[in-house]
Formats: C-alpha cells, sequence, structure tokens
C-alpha cells in the first residue's frame, strides 16, 4: 500500500525539479512530447515500495524497480500504468530471494541501493542513473525514457572511450566495439555479412554494466552520443547488471546468464565435428536410401578421420526411413545420429529411442525466430533427454535470449569463399560477449567453395568447440577428404588436433556452464585495458579459452598480415619462436598447411595424445598429455565426467588441477604439480600414464618425478621406446622436454621437478635465432635453383650455422652454411634445391632449419613457409588459355569451366561459349567475382580475347573484365552487361610472369554475372 507521506504533490514536484535540472546527468527540462512524435516520461508525482521493490509515477506513466540480486535489477516503465510481460516464464529464471535494499530521499532524487549498488532516481524529469557502492557512474540516462505507440527507447549518456559488445550473433562482426555503430536485434534471415542470425538483446559496456531487454520485440541499438536502446513495444522491461572488478565483463556475462540461463555443456560427441546431408531421394545426388549414410561414415574411418555426428536427413522434405539400423549402423563406427526437425517435433519420441541423438532447427517451421524458436529449442532439447539418458544437443538458425541454455547458435547457409572466412573470424567471438557459448558456420558452407578454401576455413574451425561439414546442397560432397591431396593430409592434421584437444575444449565448456562465458573469445574480453583489443587491429583473431590465439588466413596467400599479440610472451605453435607483446606480426610465413596460432606464455593445455579418431579410441589406461609453457605461476583446472549421460548434474564428474611454477624469464627450475583426481563417474580411470611437453629451449640437467630421478633417453627413437624417462628434442620447436611416466594412480598427487632448465623463451631471452624466407620464390618442376633463407641472431651471436630443407620425396636440396652472424643482424643463404620433374605446379609448403649455436648452447630454429611449383612455360608457339596450368582458379559460384560457359554449381555443366550469337570453341567460363592465373613465364608477347556475359544468361548481369601481370593492372574493360557488343581484348604481356584474368560483379547482383574469356590466346616467344 502507498504511504501518504511519501507522495509529493506535481507542483512540489515541479519546484524541487529546479534544482535537480542542474544535477541530473545530462540536465535537459523535462519534454512531454519531443519533435519525433514521442513521449517522454515527466516529473515524479509520486513513490512507493514494497520489499525490494519500488514504484515511481509521473503522472500516468509508472516506472518499476525490482532488485534480483545485489548487482541486478530489473526497471519496467508502463507509459499508461499497467505493466505487462509477454515473455513470462520463457527465458528469466527462478533467482531466488531477493537482497536486501534500502531507500533514501533527497531533493532532487530518491536513492535505492543495494550493498553493491545505488540506482539513482531524479524527480523532475523522472531520469535513472546506475552508481556503484564506492561512488562510481556506471551509467546514466541522457534524457527520461520515452515512447511511441510501438516502441520506447532508453537514452543513456556515452563515455569518452566506452565500448559496447554483445547482441548476439552480428555476422561479420561483434569482436570489436560496437561503438559509433548502430546494431540490429531481430530476425531478418540474412546468413551473410551484415545479417544478425541468433539476435540477443542484451549488451554490455566496457564501464562495466550490462543491459538486457526482456522482450520479444526487435531491438536497435545504436551506440552513438548519446547510446539509444529502443524496442518495437510501447512498454519497457529491462535488467542491469554491475560488473565486479576486472573482469567486469566476464561478471557481467556471468549475470546476465544466471538471469536466463547458463550455457548447457554438450556431450563430448557433439564436440568432435559434424557430417549433414540429406540421404533419402537426394535430387542433387541421385536415388539414396538413408542407410547409404553409413558409406559417407565408412570414408571417415577409412581416411582415418574424426567425425561424432551425421544428420542424415535435412529441413525440407527429405524424410527418413530405417532409424533404427542406421543409428546401430553409425554406432559400429563410433557415431551418433542426428535428424533435423523437418516440420515439427511430434515425432521426437520414437526418433530418440531409435537413436537421435541431435536434433537440428530450421526455420522453415521455427517461424519468425522468437518465442517459436526458443520453444523449439527447449522441446527439441527436452525431447532427447527425456527420452534417453543423452544430454540435449540441438542446433538452431534463429534462435533468442535463453537458447544458450538447450542449443548451438548457427550462423546459416551461405557460400565458401575467401570473404566467407573473413567475416565469420569476429562472428563467432562476438558471440561469447552474449553467453552465446556455441556458435558456428559450416565448414566452407553449404554452396560454393574450393580444395583451398575448405582447408583453411576447416583449420580455424578446429578451434571452435563445435562445427560441422554440410553436404547435398553443393556441387559435390564436401567431406573433408573429398578433395584429394594435400588436402585431406591437411584436414586429417586439424581434425585430430582438435581431437587431441577435447580434454581443453571440454573443460571450458564445463567452465562456461558455471560463468557463461564460452570457450572463444574476443581479445577485448581478456584484456580489456588493451586499447587496441577494441579496435580492427584484433577484428580478424580470437582467442580460444586464455591460451591459444588464433589469426586465420582469410584470403589466397600464403602470408598472413596484421597478426595483434597483446601483452605477455606469446609463442608460435609450430615453430617455437616467441614474440613479447603488445606488438603486430606482418608476413607471416602461413602455407596452406599452417594455420598462425600462438599460445600464451604460462598455458598449461591437457590434451589427449596419440591421433585418435573418437573420444571411444580412449581407454581405461590412455595417456593424459599436457603440453606447458612455462612462465612464473600457473595452472589449469581439467574437468572430467562420462562425456554422455547427465549424470554431471549429480556430481559425478571429476577434477584435477596442473600448478606450474617457472622463472618469470630466464634460468631457473621449472615444477609440475599434478593434484589427485577429485570426484568420481562412470568410466574414470583409476591410474593412467602422463606425458609432458615442456616449452623450455634449454635442456635441464636432471628430471625428477616425486623427487626420483627420471632417466635421461638420447634420441627421439629411445624416447618413443621407453615406458619412462625424459628426452631433450632441440629441434623441436625451438628445444621441448618430453617427459613420459609409467601408470600413475589418479587418487594421487605427484610432482614433476626439473632442474637448471628455464621458463619458455630459453635460458638467455631473446638468444634464440629465428628463420624466415622472401615471399614469392618460385622454383620450376624438374629444375635445378636457389632458395633464399633469412636468419635473424638473437641477442646473442649465431656460430657453426647450417641451413637446411626439409623437402617432399623426390626432391634434393643442399646444405648451406653460414660462420656466424652477430647478435641482431640477418643473413641470407640460399640452398641449391631441384624440385621433382613430376612435381604438381602451386604452392608447396617446406621447412628451414638453422642449426647454430648461441648463449653456449646449441639450438634450432625453423620456419614453414611456401615455396612455388611452376609448371613448364609455353614455348615458342600460340597457347590457349584455357590448354594452360591454373595455378589459382577462384570463381563466384561453382567451378570456372575450360572451353565453356560456367553453366550452374556443378563441373562440366556449362555450355558452348556464345558471345553475341557467335560461338568459340576455346575459352574460359567464369561467374564474377572470379580470377584465373595463368604462368607464361615471361615468354610470352600478346594477350587477346573477345569478353563478354555468355548469351545463355538472355541479357542481365553486370561486370568489369581486367589483365593484370605481376601485380600490375594492364587493362581494364568498361562495364559490360547482358546486352553490351562483345569487347575486344589485345594486351601487351611482355616480360610477364604470373597474369591473372579478374572479372568483378560492377551492381552489388551477381545473379547472371557468366562472363567469358572466348578464344582467350597467349602469343609466345
Amino acid at each position: 500500500m502507498r504511504s501518504p507521506t511519501r507522495f509529493r504533490s506535481a507542483v512540489a514536484a515541479a519546484l524541487l525539479g529546479l534544482l535537480a535540472a542542474f544535477a541530473v546527468p545530462g540536465g535537459d527540462a523535462p519534454a512531454q512530447a519531443a519533435d519525433d512524435g514521442a513521449t517522454t516520461v515527466g516529473d515524479v508525482t509520486g513513490f512507493d515500495h514494497a520489499g525490494g521493490v519500488y514504484r515511481l509515477s509521473a503522472g500516468q506513466a509508472v516506472a518499476r524497480v525490482s532488485f534480483v540480486s545485489p548487482e541486478t535489477f530489473r526497471l519496467e516503465l508502463a507509459p499508461d500504468g499497467t505493466f505487462t510481460d509477454p515473455t513470462g516464464k520463457d527465458i528469466v529464471l527462478p533467482q531466488g530471494r531477493a537482497p536486501h535494499t534500502k531507500w533514501r530521499e533527497k531533493s532532487d532524487r530518491y536513492e535505492l541501493s543495494t550493498s553493491k549498488v545505488t540506482l539513482r532516481a531524479y524527480k523532475s524529469p523522472l531520469r535513472f542513473a546506475l552508481y556503484r557502492a564506492d561512488g562510481t557512474r556506471l551509467w546514466a540516462e541522457t534524457k527520461g525514457l520515452s515512447w511511441t505507440k510501438d516502441a520506447t527507447t532508453q537514452s543513456l549518456a556515452r563515455g569518452a572511450d566506452e565500448q559496447f559488445y554483445g547482441a548476439g550473433m552480428q555476422n561479420g562482426r561483434g569482436n570489436t566495439s560496437h561503438r559509433g555503430k548502430k546494431v540490429e536485434v531481430a530476425v531478418d534471415y540474412n546468413w551473410n555479412d551484415g545479417g544478425h542470425p541468433n539476435s540477443v538483446p542484451f549488451y554490455l559496456s566496457s564501464a562495466g554494466y550490462g543491459v538486457f531487454r526482456n522482450t520479444y520485440a526487435p531491438n536497435t541499438y545504436d551506440f552513438a552520443e548519446p547510446v539509444t536502446a529502443t524496442a518495437k513495444e510501447q512498454r519497457f522491461d529491462a535488467y542491469y547488471f554491475a560488473g565486479r572488478g576486472a573482469d567486469a565483463a566476464k561478471d557481467v556475462i556471468g549475470q546476465y546468464t544466471k538471469l536466463t540461463g547458463k550455457p548447457f555443456l554438450p556431450p563430448i560427441y557433439g564436440m568432435e565435428i559434424g557430417d549433414a546431408d540429406c540421404y533419402l531421394h537426394n535430387a542433387n545426388r541421385g536415388e539414396r536410401h538413408t542407410l547409404d549414410a553409413l558409406k559417407v561414415a565408412d570414408g571417415y574411418v577409412e581416411h582415418d578421420m574424426p567425425n561424432g555426428w551425421m544428420l542424415v536427413n535435412d529441413g525440407y522434405g527429405c524424410g527418413y526411413e530405417n532409424l533404427a539400423e542406421t543409428s546401430k549402423g553409425l554406432a559400429e563406427r563410433k557415431m551418433k545420429m542426428g535428424l533435423w526437425t523437418e516440420d515439427g517435433l511430434d515425432t521426437i519420441a520414437e526418433q530418440v529411442k531409435a537413436g537421435q541423438r541431435v536434433a537440428k532447427l530450421d526455420v522453415a517451421w521455427v517461424g519468425d525466430g522468437y518465442k517459436k524458436a526458443l520453444d523449439g529449442c527447449k522441446d527439441a532439447y527436452r525431447g532427447i533427454e527425456d527420452n534417453s539418458d543423452a544430454r540435449g544437443f540441438t542446433w538452431a538458425p534463429e534462435s533468442w535470449s535463453g537458447a544458450q541454455r538447450c542449443g548451438v547458435q548457427w550462423s546459416g547457409d551461405q557460400s565458401g569463399s575467401w570473404e566467407y572466412i573473413r567475416w565469420q573470424i569476429p562472428t563467432y567471438a562476438g558471440s561469447t560477449m552474449s553467453g552465446l557459448a556455441y556458435t558456428t558456420g559450416d565448414v566452407d558452407g553449404i554452396f560454393g567453395g574450393s580444395p583451398k578454401t575448405y582447408v583453411r576455413d576447416l583449420q580455424w574451425k578446429m578451434f571452435l568447440p563445435v562445427t560441422m561439414t554440410m553436404d547435398g546442397w553443393a556441387a559435390s560432397d564436401k567431406q573433408p577428404f573429398r578433395y584429394g591431396e594435400p588436402y585431406t593430409s591437411i584436414n586429417r592434421k586439424y581434425l585430430k588436433l582438435h581431437e587431441s584437444l577435447l580434454p581443453y575444449l571440454y573443460s571450458y565448456a564445463h567452465e562456461a556452464t558455471e560463468t557463461g562465458v564460452g570457450a572463444v573469445r574476443p581479445l577485448a574480453l581478456e584484456y580489456p585495458e588493451d586499447p587496441k583489443a577494441a579496435t580492427d587491429a584484433a577484428k580478424y583473431e580470437f582467442l580460444t579459452g586464455e591460451d591459444f590465439l588464433v589469426a586465420p588466413v582469410h584470403k589466397d596467400a600464403t602470408t598472413r598480415d596484421g597478426i595483434y599479440l597483446p601483452k605477455g610472451t606469446w609463442t608460435d605453435y609450430w615453430s617455437g619462436r616467441t614474440y613479447q607483446g603488445p606488438t603486430t606480426i606482418d608476413g607471416y610465413h602461413a602455407p596452406l598447411d599452417t594455420l598462425p596460432l600462438f599460445v600464451r606464455g604460462g598455458a598449461s593445455v591437457p590434451m589427449w595424445p596419440g591421433g585418435i579418431r573418437s573420444y571411444e579410441d580412449r581407454k581405461a589406461d590412455s595417456p593424459l598429455a599436457w603440453d606447458i609453457y612455462p612462465q612464473g605461476k600457473s595452472s589449469f583446472e581439467l574437468y572430467e565426467d562420462d562425456g554422455v549421460t547427465r549424470q554431471h548434474r549429480d556430481g559425478k564428474y571429476a577434477t584435477q588441477r596442473a600448478d606450474v611454477r617457472a622463472p618469470r624469464s630466464g634460468a631457473g627450475d621449472v615444477s609440475v604439480r599434478i593434484g589427485a583426481s577429485k570426484g568420481h563417474f562412470a568410466g574414470k580411470q583409476s591410474s593412467r600414464p602422463y606425458a609432458f611437453t615442456l616449452h623450455t629451449g634449454d635442456a635441464p640437467s636432471r628430471v625428477e618425478l616425486d623427487g626420483r630421478g627420471l632417466p635421461r633417453l638420447t634420441s627421439e627413437a629411445a624416447y618413443e621406446k621407453a615406458a619412462r624417462g625424459w628426452f631433450y628434442d632441440r629441434d623441436d620447436r625451438g628445444g621441448v622436454v618430453r617427459v613420459k611416466t609409467a601408470s600413475l594412480r589418479t587418487d594421487r598427487a605427484f610432482e614433476l621437478t626439473l632442474d637448471d632448465t628455464s621458463a619458455v623463451g630459453g635460458a638467455v631471452p631473446g638468444a634464440a635465432a629465428a628463420v624466415g624466407a622472401p615471399a614469392g620464390q618460385e622454383l620450376g618442376a624438374g629444375t635445378p635453383g636457389k632458395v633464399a633463407v633469412d636468419v635473424t641472431a638473437g641477442s646473442k651471436d649465431a656460430t657453426d650455422v647450417e641451413v637446411t630443407l626439409d623437402v617432399p620425396e623426390g626432391w634434393s636440396a643442399d646444405t648451406a652454411k653460414a660462420d656466424r652472424i652477430p647478435a641482431g643482424t640477418t643473413r641470407r643463404v640460399e640452398v641449391a634445391v631441384t624440385a621433382a620433374k613430376d612435381a604438381k605446379p602451386g604452392e608447396q609448403p617446406l621447412t628451414a632449419s638453422a642449426r647454430y649455436r648461441s648463449a653456449g648452447h646449441e639450438r634450432t630454429a625453423v620456419q614453414r613457409f611456401a615455396l612455388g611449383v611452376m609448371p613448364e612455360a609455353p614455348g615458342k608457339h600460340a597457347t590457349w588459355a584455357s590448354d594452360m596450368v591454373w595455378l589459382k582458379s577462384t570463381n563466384g559460384y561453382g567451378p570456372a569451366e575450360r572451353d565453356r560457359s560456367n553453366g550452374e554449381s556443378g563441373a562440366g555443366d556449362g555450355r558452348t561459349l556464345t558471345l553475341a550469337g557467335k560461338t568459340y570453341e576455346k575459352g574460359i567460363g567464369t561467374h564474377a567475382d572470379s580470377v584465373i592465373e595463368v604462368y607464361p613465364g615471361g615468354r610470352c608477347t600478346r594477350f587477346t580475347a573477345d569478353v563478354g556475359i555468355d548469351d545463355e544468361i538472355n541479357g542481365y548481369g553486370e561486370v568489369a573484365f581486367s589483365v593484370e601481370a605481376d601485380g600490375e593492372v594492364l587493362w581494364t574493360s568498361p562495364k559490360v552487361t547482358g546486352t553490351s557488343a562483345t569487347v575486344p581484348v589485345d594486351v601487351d604481356v611482355r616480360g610477364a610472369r604470373h597474369v591473372e584474368l579478374k572479372v568483378r560483379d560492377t551492381n552489388g547482383s551477381k545473379s547472371g554475372d557468366h562472363a567469358d574469356w572466348a578464344a582467350a590466346l597467349f602469343s609466345c616467344g
């Protein structure tokens, strides 16, 4: 009941407002009607409270403040005085007892407080501002809440350096600040760059607060000055979170996910790669049946590739048959069966009983993506759990706040390309800022793509907790073994690396159930004080956990520029080279098989060794490995459970902590204490052997296990053969110590000590040499030549330097020497190399090794780089471009075609090249945007062709053609449309070694851009 003593008349409130106008943030006079037709809340006319709930009247409008916890509260405004809640119990979970609150009245405001925060409610006009208990302001309204007939808006002052994150999955953005940008939170079914599937009406600020709009209505956040947050409904309902301490952003995410639900813990097979296709009567693949999925599963087994699950239908009427048999067959191949939900969830109980363990939702029946999508996620999740002992595991193309507790958020249908890779990188790390712990996209999309883009996309997605490959929609299937070598081997390497890292990733998955913070993180989350972390300097990279920094290659290139490393020591995962951040790396060598990947100094990474294909390959006596980068004091807590059932929710799990003590830098002893495994679950190992890799850069004098010396082994072969012992491998990543133990009981702690070694980076920091190679080097197949290698000495001279190249079978390479390289200088040495006569033209990754002495020790530096193997250049004759080797072939739709038009998505499905009624026997059919690279090798004089849009398009399309040589543009066409006359090409290419034939779209609509290079001919000799 309202207390009469707490009312103030409108007149009295207005008089007090004269003072408030000068004291309230913003200082604007109250306004009932703004120029834009909106109504702004007026002066306070009444105040009352009941427990932790406070009501402030402003004429007919009423605001209500409800405290949820000491740091969290809800603010509502009902313009007509009647409160409604369309979300009901859908999103916000029961929060338990409200905190103790108190209030006091001052001349210009009311102050509503918990032990942690104070919400100021200014009286004239009604405006709110939030402060910490220490008086620090978190946010303040610049004017009162305002509304129109169909929207409500809050306006907040923006701090001078304030940054903003969140809003769910924002394709192409999100891991850097939204400051100065307008962000939509709604369903638009735009799966590409700029779209916003799986939006979340939540954002957080670097000032230490977050806001969740409790609604199913679309939202627009404009992070200008002032910040305006609008929902398309005439009610205001928002929860506010005040973050604590240095990790305020993480704390805000934790509070938000406490309110709306912590992320679920996937089954371990759900964190292995998945495969999706339609197997019943697939029009793109010919007549098939659901059991044919087993043949594809056999492909993973035969190629020794991990795969955890398969969706054996799709959401567009594919259907299925023989479910129980299919599930049984997949289980025999160590995989689980999943299904698209197709047209609803009416039959999920039967499907789960037949073996379904994954459910993928689809827009075909999920509908508008708000309540219906959220209900679908929850119902599918429960459908699995109500009918089996498995964990719910769903995938959603559209969802809303709360979906993090039941599903993986998927960015939709895309076409594989370099652009696809580029914009996805910030998408998933940015989603973590909204409590979405599992976001992903299909490897190389469901359309388009190429062998190279597939490899590049897969390798970085192996540092996401979840991903899948989708088939049946593209011209050919897109499993990771379809493109042959070298692509199959590279894909296997990264699939198995992901499998090995599952203990690390799974531990972070468990952490997300407690904190709400997923494993894939923008730099701004871990380095909030770094001014570059919020900017484009860090846009195309992310962290997996705290320890891995991933900087994907998103261009058709063998080097990567602009890799930003924040403060600390970072070690190149492949070469062992260390960097001191903050720093930016340009020209990083990244041949196709190398993902730019760095590990934080102090990291202790639990791994499954042995190159296993499935988590089911783990046995009672399987080893556990720790990959350690010792620096100072550090720790990691490994989480384990049965990986499949829900028994972990009843406390059936175990944790085991690794504590590492090492020097902050330089020489000293290193100790690793592995604590006793605490807890129990079905299948827990009672004992197991351990393997350690310690990145020290210097050999220890002795290694002890619980005070007893382990035998030192003198070679890698001896180490592999021994049951226990240690070996210092100077040639592995700058020098690592490998240690293995016999089987040890998991309920007992043990300690490993390394005497007289060093922290990561070596006993003499900076003394290690570095190896590089000039970019763009080429070698002809079967032709003797020289490959340049650059060796840079560190802080000490490098002496007795020997440089070798690890070359493929059939090649030959000499050893090059340099007596002394003075500290801090670079010496270029040339290694004589002859490629095999049958060497395949294109990129060839090589490893350069420099063995040397420095700072009194023998050391080795290594570097992977790309060498171009060139085909034989044309002789003294004319050569058709369609008959030449294509060093590069990228195309906007399907593959580029030789001697026919582009056609559709398949290879060889084009027609006779036809321009303006004239047909051509020779030429190239492309689709914008397209690049074809050939190698005249400096032997040709002219390039001629007729270009235009193929007649099969019937008059539409718009493109421009160009010819480039060795990076220089030699010729460009005007805009060419489907009705343009044929454009003749005659270009002087004397001396050109590499020529690129390019086509680009010019009107933003690539429909119909079938661009022909008809009669494309090089005149040579």
